[in-house]
């Protein structure tokens, strides 16, 4: 059996990370009280380990880059590295939390071990406590980490924590080995690739329509060359990064729906749009323009209800569009309209069919060349892209870690280029929260950004009555 590469997808996520973009994606949970002890943390994520063999995995390059990465088992694996505890400052606020979170994420994960750790926080008000998963890209996609948190936890309070099994790490392959493989690679790439041309040609004649349709999506796509008004939404990141959030609920977003039509996603981009709008104000910027945000798009397989289908591995599945925020209206009835036309629009012009059509072409790419082109993509169109949004519809029940109830759970998005401001959406157990990443050094009132968002979403519900 040949190794376990990483995927072309993948290997860019590691290939975007530099000494100030780390590639890491994370949720930070809060829980209800008293904490439990680490003990049974540690048990806690030690039972569920053999469902997530990626945990006990970390990466191993190809020398001189001769083919994509791969996944091999860590032969000094050691659960209590990966696992970290800690306490907040009296009072314990959110303020505390925020802080924390940024400073951990600022923080890139050791490419010598597996690439995950969990941080249990003691010390918040009212005897709660967190926990921050932070995971790398190149390992789980938004959607999948979802299903990645519902592994790890569990589904009830008096859940049976498994056993652990006895776990035996597959020798490492050397860097001559790896070498050898991908020599033998280039030499039948010939071969392969025109195998993988033809499978690809076969499932193209078995989708009627799908050249047409990612014809149509990169002629949309196209439309990204021109560049956003210059705004201090972008520019060169620090090393350091700003956490905060917003929060709303699902009740309140199927208020507006109702009253004012619009998908979920909808209403929810429009409250953003909000959040841009009153952060340029602030800044004494011209709001006679477009904020231009990267949506990424689940491309996993979906059964009859829409449901995303888990195929057992949690690597990425992810395309993407762009939307252009309207900040420029006031009105919020008339903001969240143009939105819907957009969204529609985009979904009738496949701009995500196409994203993920040029995603598997890179496949082809000889890695050297993938690796190259990743870095400088990420340097490039600096203002062709102001911010991403990445909406992550998590579990409407509750979940629980070691006997407590998860109360909410914030998403954590990972910055990289010239975007110096993300937002992560998750809806848990009916509430919908925003996590808002901003660069440390040029985003000191994110807050303001946070509080439009939450404003955008109160000027909908009073325009729906």
């Amino acid at each position: 059996m040949g190794p376990d590469r990483l995927s072309p997808l993948d290997t860019s996520f590691l290939h975007i990370e530099d000494h100030v973009s780390h590639m890491h994606i994370a949720s930070v949970a809060i829980f209800e009280g008293p904490p439990p002890s680490f003990a049974d943390i540690v048990a806690m994520v030690e039972g569920k380990l053999d469902l997530v063999p990626r945990y006990r995995q970390k990466v191993k390059f190809v020398p001189l880059e001769l083919g994509r990465p791969v996944w091999v088992d860590d032969p000094h694996f050691n659960i209590e590295y990966h696992l970290r505890h800690t306490a907040l400052p009296a009072p314990g606020g959110e303020s505390e939390l925020r802080k924390l979170v940024g400073r951990v994420m600022s923080q890139q994960l050791d490419r010598s071990k597996p690439l995950w750790e969990i941080w249990v926080v003691e010390g918040l008000e009212d005897g709660r406590w967190a926990m921050l998963a932070k995971t790398h890209h190149a390992l789980v996609d938004g959607v999948s980490g979802t299903d990645l948190l519902a592994v790890v936890m569990d589904l009830s309070a008096e859940t049976e924590r498994p056993r652990p099994s006895e776990w035996t790490p597959r020798r490492e392959p050397s860097g001559l080995q790896l070498m050898m493989d991908a020599l033998e690679n280039v030499v039948r790439s010939p071969y392969e690739q025109v195998r993988a041309a033809r499978a690809q040609a076969r499932a193209v004649r078995r989708i009627a329509g799908y050249a047409l349709e990612v014809a149509g999506g990169l002629f949309s796509l196209s439309g990204l060359v021109r560049p956003t008004p210059l705004s201090s939404l972008n520019g060169p990141l620090g090393p350091h990064r700003r956490y905060a959030w917003a929060t709303t609920s699902v009740d309140e977003i199927k208020q507006v729906r109702k009253a004012l039509g619009g998908t979920f996603n909808d209403v929810v981009l429009a409250s953003i749009t909000n959040g841009f709008r009153e952060l340029l104000l602030s800044r004494d910027e011209d709001v006679d323009r477009v904020v231009r945000t990267l949506v990424p798009v689940s491309v996993r397989p979906r059964d009859e209800s829409g449901k995303a289908v888990g195929d057992g591995t949690f690597e990425n599945r992810v395309s993407a569009m762009f939307a252009e925020l309207p900040v420029d209206i006031d009105d919020p009835v008339l903001r969240l309209r143009a939105i819907t036309d957009q969204m529609k629009g985009l979904k009738e012009s496949r701009q995500a069919m196409a994203g993920e059509a040029l995603t598997s072409m890179s496949g082809f790419a000889p890695p050297m060349l993938l690796a190259l082109g990743m870095r400088l993509a990420t340097r490039a169109g600096q203002r062709n892209v102001n911010t991403v949004t990445t909406n992550v519809p998590g579990p409407q029940f509750p979940l629980y870690a070691a006997g407590r109830r998860m109360i909410r759970a914030f998403p954590y998005v990972p910055l990289a280029g010239q975007i110096r401001l993300g937002i992560a959406i998750f809806s848990y157990d009916g509430e919908v929260n925003f996590g808002i990443t901003g660069d440390y050094d040029s985003t000191e009132d994110i807050d303001v950004l946070a509080g439009g968002i939450e404003d955008g979403m109160t000027q909908m519900l009073k325009a729906g009555g």
